[in-house]
């Protein structure tokens, strides 16, 4: 399910609450009509009038200290703690209109001389109460303990007009217990690529966290982004993240790792994530049969009305599930599926050292320390999030909330959702009416072996006639673009594909202008390549600002033609395959 989608069962639920108020007080009642006239019209509210709520350090257990000192964290799921950033002359950088809509915030707020003051924490926002959050995570599937918030700070979480829950997250603003031995601060180099990243993948129609804005902070960080001992002074810079929620599958797994004494921690978190993000599973009914069949011989039933957290870890399940396979559909690589980079809301989290495909290499891989496995890489992100979802179950076995039958139908139904999102995908970027796995295979086969542009290829494929009689010889011309350099034995090989494809076209008896309009929905001609982003990069740092703004509005309409911004869809210029462009560590 798409969390930037309303929920049937929720807005029932709604509903009947919204029956149930009407005799109540005059007061709900002139709050009801306040609500129903800003439904009506846009909110625009002034920083100081965002409509703050603090549900996490109201509802959980908290750290009884407050002081940012790297330490273990026992018993509590935040901790309560200030940004601490040095900052000299901060600069806005870029913003996001859209994500300022998503909080009624008006836009002309951006341009406030304090602005940048506020979101590099130098300069408090009224209502907020920061805190870092505990987490742990298996990294490169080790578990590797107490990790955490240990550079993002949260401000607290803004209710909107719509009654949206929206969390506020400062990325590079300080030092907080779960530091390590880290500084807490963040590069400008990578806050751009986070912020683009995160509003690229919105305008996909991807799943994620959102980016509300970036400044740079006027001091200089140090960092050794090769791990090889040679570290450089950079532009220190924090983005302001924004999503419904930030909780991980570490979130809740850092507590079932500490013993008895805090499985309870696993429980209260499980009930506050499904009462503010899943409230839908409150209200399933034993009226609904969620009863289903397991296992090969399907002797084992599981039934999700008679348990919520069944319920929740499945939905958690599908959720990833089509996360991933919306991935794989525009050729994206996260880099560092760690349990603690899961979001349980299905988002997209924690943009390190992510790459869009160019040439299609399903062992591509965009992360340096993911070199020696390719853990990470490109085709094994389906497996890995599998593989994380049972860590996540298992979490929830060891709390007592769900049975080992209920944790295998959670894995069993991420195999089975992701293999029907992503075949209905591939189907849709091919323009077809249903899926032919043989015709994917070989047409998947000849872009590695020719190391074809996975985004523009796919771009051009609209361009091919249903036209059984185009003479072999003009076969390849819709795609002359794209298949670069190869032989006759690779042009017979292109040929016979194209072949057997327009066939299919053929089959389908929709028209090529209603197909063309159709796959040019689905399949983007403007993607965040690495090069587009050090473009970026490189011009920030020298303080012109133009051209990460420029990008951010190209990124904004993936799917148009845009003309006169066609070289952001050009093949990567040969500098971009240097270390630090095509290819980066995690640190930043």
């Amino acid at each position: 399910m798409d969390p930037s989608l309303p929920d049937p069962a929720s807005s029932l639920s709604v509903d009947s609450v919204a029956d149930s108020l009407k005799s109540q007080s005059l007061r709900e009642q002139g709050n009801d009509r306040i609500n129903k006239e800003n439904k009506n019209k846009k909110v625009k509210l002034s920083l100081e009038d965002l409509n703050w709520d603090h549900s996490f350090v109201r509802e959980l257990p908290g750290d009884p200290q407050s002081d940012s000192i790297p330490r273990q964290v026992f018993h509590a799921c935040y901790t309560k703690v200030l940004p601490s950033a040095e900052v000299e002359n901060p600069e806005l950088v870029a913003w996001s209109d859209s994500v300022a809509g998503l909080l009624d915030l008006d836009s002309h707020e951006f341009e406030r001389p304090d602005f940048p003051l506020k979101f590099s924490g130098a300069s408090p926002l009224t209502g907020a109460v920061p805190y870092a959050q505990c987490y742990g995570g298996h990294q490169f599937g080790t578990w590797a303990g107490q990790l955490g918030d240990g550079r993002a700070i949260t401000l607290g979480e803004i209710l909107n007009s719509k009654s949206q829950r929206w969390e506020l997250q400062l990325k590079g603003a300080g030092k907080t217990p779960y530091s390590r031995f880290a500084d807490g601060l963040a590069v400008l180099r990578s806050s751009i690529r986070e912020f683009l990243c995160s509003e690229a993948m919105h305008f996909l129609g991807i799943p994620t966290t959102r980016a509300l804005c970036l400044v740079t902070t006027g001091k200089l960080v140090t960092r050794d982004m090769f791990y090889d001992g040679n570290p450089k002074e950079e532009p220190g810079a924090i983005v302001c993240r924004v999503a419904q929620s930030f909780l991980r599958f570490g979130s809740f797994q850092i507590h079932a790792s500490k013993g008895v004494e805090d499985l309870g921690i696993v429980s209260t978190l499980a009930d506050y994530a499904i009462r503010h993000h899943f409230p839908h599973i409150e209200n399933i009914s034993k009226s609904e049969t969620l009863s289903f069949s397991t296992g090969d011989n399907g002797q084992s039933v599981v039934d999700l009305t008679s348990n919520k957290y069944a319920a929740w870890v499945v939905e958690i399940a599908e959720r990833t599930a089509s996360l991933v396979a919306r991935w794989q559909g525009v050729g994206f690589t996260h880099g560092v599926l760690n349990t603690d980079n899961m979001s349980i809301l299905g988002l997209t989290i924690d943009y390190g050292p992510f790459g869009f495909l160019d040439a299609f290499d399903p062992s591509y891989t965009p992360n340096t320390t993911d070199l020696p496995g390719r853990r990470y890489c490109f085709a094994n992100q389906p497996d890995i999030c599998s593989w994380n979802i049972t860590q996540f179950a298992s979490t929830l076995m060891a709390a007592h909330l769900i049975s080992d039958k209920e944790a295998s139908y959670a894995v069993e139904r991420f195999g089975t959702k992701f293999m029907d999102e992503y075949q209905a995908i591939i189907t849709q970027k091919l323009g077809l009416q249903k899926y032919n796995k043989q015709l994917v295979n070989k047409l998947l086969n000849n872009l590695a072996v020719d190391k074809v542009d996975y985004t523009n290829f796919f771009r051009s494929l609209s361009n091919i006639k249903a036209d059984p009689g185009i003479p072999e010889g003009e076969l390849l011309v819709p795609l002359k673009a794209v298949l670069l350099d190869i032989g006759k034995e690779r042009k017979e090989a292109w040929a016979s594909w194209v072949q057997s494809y327009i066939q299919e076209l053929v089959a389908s008896g929709i028209s090529d202008e209603e197909r063309k309009a159709s796959m040019d929905l689905v399949n983007p001609k403007y993607v965040l390549r690495n090069y587009l982003c050090q473009s970026a990069i490189d011009a920030a740092e020298i303080c012109d600002f133009g051209e990460v703004r420029r990008l951010l509005k190209v990124m904004e309409r993936p799917y148009d033609e845009q003309p006169g911004m066609e070289k952001y869809a050009r093949l990567p210029p040969a500098w971009a395959y240097r270390p630090g462009v095509c290819m980066l560590s995690c640190s930043s």
